[in-house]
This record gives C-alpha cells, sequence and structure tokens, in this order.
C-alpha cells in the first residue's frame, strides 16, 4: 500500500506522525505521506516539523516516509502562493482539499490548486470536465478515497478522470488508526468507484513511479 494523504495530531489526527508510521509500516505499508491540514495560520509551524520527522526517521523504518501538506480551506486565491511556501519549506509533496461535497469548500478551489500545480487533488468532488482536463494537462493526480463521506464522488471522480486522461491515486485520508488500509481493500474502494483491475494495477505502478521521481524509488 502506498498513501499519500494522511493526518497526524499536528493537525486533526488523533495520533502522533511517528506512532502512524509505525502503524503504516505494521499494516504492511511501503509508502506513506504525512500531509497534516495546513493554511496561513499554521504552515510555517507544521511543514518544518514533518520535513524534520521524515528526514530523522528514515534510518531506522522499512517504510518510505515523506512530508507533506494538505492546503485546507484556504480562499481559491492564496493557494499558489501557499503551494510555493509549502515547497520553500521543504514539502516532498502538496495536497490540496478539493471540493468534497460534505464541506462548504470555497468554490473555485479545484481551479485554482490545478492551476498553482499541487500534486494531488484530493476528494475533488463533483469536479467538472473542464477541471479533470486540466488536471489531465497538469500533471495533476486525482484522488479516490477512502475516507467516508469524501468517497461518496469516487464514481464520479474516477469517469471525469479516464474521460480526460487525467492521473489517479487511491489514498486514505487517514485520521485514526482504523482508517489505515491494505492493499485488498484498497482495491475495493477502486472496483466500488467503477475501476477496473487493470486500472487498479495502472494506478499502483504510476504511483510508485511517481514517488521515484520524487526520490522515494521503491524497493
Amino acid at each position: 500500500m502506498i498513501d499519500l494523504h494522511t493526518h497526524t495530531f499536528l493537525s486533526d489526527g488523533v495520533l502522533l506522525p511517528s506512532e502512524l508510521i509505525r502503524r503504516a509500516e505494521a499494516r504492511g505499508y511501503r509508502a506513506i505521506a504525512l500531509t497534516d491540514h495546513v493554511a496561513v495560520s499554521n504552515l510555517d509551524f507544521v511543514v518544518p516539523r514533518l520535513v524534520r520527522l521524515a528526514a530523522q526517521i528514515a534510518a531506522h523504518v522499512r517504510i518510505r516516509v515523506l512530508a507533506g501538506a494538505e492546503i485546507t480551506h484556504a480562499p481559491p486565491a492564496m493557494i499558489a502562493a501557499l503551494t510555493h511556501q509549502a515547497r520553500q519549506l521543504g514539502a516532498t509533496l502538496v495536497v490540496a482539499h478539493g471540493e468534497t461535497p460534505v464541506e462548504p469548500v470555497a468554490p473555485g478551489t479545484n481551479r485554482a490548486a490545478i492551476e498553482a500545480g499541487v500534486d494531488i487533488l484530493a476528494h475533488p468532488g463533483l469536479i467538472t470536465s473542464e477541471d479533470a482536463g486540466l488536471a489531465a494537462r497538469r500533471g495533476v493526480r486525482l484522488e479516490i478515497t477512502a475516507r467516508r463521506g469524501h468517497c461518496l464522488t469516487n464514481g464520479h471522480v474516477a469517469r471525469a478522470a479516464k474521460t480526460a486522461g487525467a492521473l489517479l491515486v487511491l489514498n486514505t485520508d487517514a485520521h485514526e488508526p482504523e482508517d489505515l488500509i491494505d492493499l485488498a481493500f484498497a482495491r475495493t474502494v477502486a472496483l466500488g468507484a467503477g475501476l477496473g483491475e487493470e486500472d487498479f494495477d495502472e494506478i499502483q505502478r504510476q504511483t510508485a513511479d511517481f514517488l521515484a521521481r520524487l526520490g522515494f524509488p521503491l524497493a
């Protein structure tokens, strides 16, 4: 399992970052990204701590650990600057909190995040065909999520991505220990979104290639 969207108690998760890493390792994860919620109020506090942890723990665990950030409920006009700042602070990847149907995300967030060049647009809800096409051209991955609530539009996201030729990634958006999943359940989430077995295998391959390009090749 490769999971590029998780949360610790540095935002609204319940686990110490090191415990989340250990639990993921025990579940057989190959890689995990710690992507706590950030905006103007806390980005400069959260990201450096995750960067330091990822660097220091790497020699002591078998799992690949990436330090990231999820830009969350930021006004769309601020997303580009926050993305740039997160990268300057050392975030290996940047996730944007997309227009999920279960939260009052500002309209235009999906488009602003794609234009900002985030790596992953999380739970993008009823993403438009135009935005899915832009994501395809910009190389922004659209997320299929195992997270309750957010997963309601997985089928729509999968169809929009396949029609537009956009890349997909499958993540948990884990906040608690029980949110971590194994590869078999991840496959179930993908099939439940209307994807096929070959689609799921391709998502795994593309995600592994993405990690390698980031400097985190999997053995």
